[in-house]
């Protein structure tokens, strides 16, 4: 099997390092799609990994996985693949409803010229009420190891820092695969590695 990767927002294909060695060790060829938020739009991103998922498509049998920005770039890529779509989504730490960590930082310049449109985006309740839920199978694994609390923006809810475990969902009735890990580091984490091959349906290393 083929899987491509897609990173989060300031972070790089490097960040999936570790994933991707687990994921040679269980047989896999690893992938990675590399994008500047603060350099491109939304949509030459999103364009640029449509192309590169059609020419994965040419062997049927791929997956992809994106942590945070990363699951949404390839939520709004998938509709617009044509040839097979992958056999699985694996969304890590994916905001899948506008997350409150987000607006907040919009309004500060340095997140602002970071995030780019991007940032625009993950912002606006519009953006996502226009976001096709996912046509494959996803898996959603989501963190815990943020801190709750009355200075806290999620209050008691569940959260990895930067998303909460209900901001995770696509629809309400979702399962969530819920670790004790934070947000920026999860990919690297044992457990959550383990989750991911599972549900590909891969036996870990």
């Amino acid at each position: 099997m083929r899987v491509l990767m897609v990173h989060g927002l300031g972070r790089t294909p490097v960040s999936f390092l570790r994933l991707a060695h687990t994921l040679r060790g269980c047989g896999c060829r690893t992938e990675s799609f590399p994008y500047a938020a603060f350099a491109e739009t939304f949509e030459s991103i999103v364009a640029r990994l449509v192309a590169r998922i059609q020419r994965m498509a040419r062997d049927p049998d791929y997956a992809v996985i994106g942590h945070s920005l990363g699951g949404v770039l390839l939520r709004a890529a998938l509709p617009r693949v044509r040839g097979p779509l992958p056999r699985h989504l694996v969304m890590l730490g994916t905001p899948n409803r506008p997350p409150r960590a987000a607006r907040l930082a919009f309004g500060a310049l340095p997140f602002r010229w970071i995030a780019g449109e991007c940032g625009a985006c993950l912002s606006s309740p519009a953006f996502y009420a226009a976001l096709p839920a996912p046509a494959v199978p996803y898996t959603i694994i989501a963190g815990t190891r943020g801190l709750p609390g009355r200075w806290s923006p999620f209050g008691g809810e569940p959260n990895d820092g930067l998303v909460a475990v209900s901001e995770t969902r696509i629809r309400e009735t979702d399962p969530v695969l819920t670790l004790p890990v934070s947000h920026t580091f999860m990919m690297s984490d044992r457990r959550v590695q383990a989750a991911i091959c599972l549900a590909l349906g891969l036996t870990s290393p």
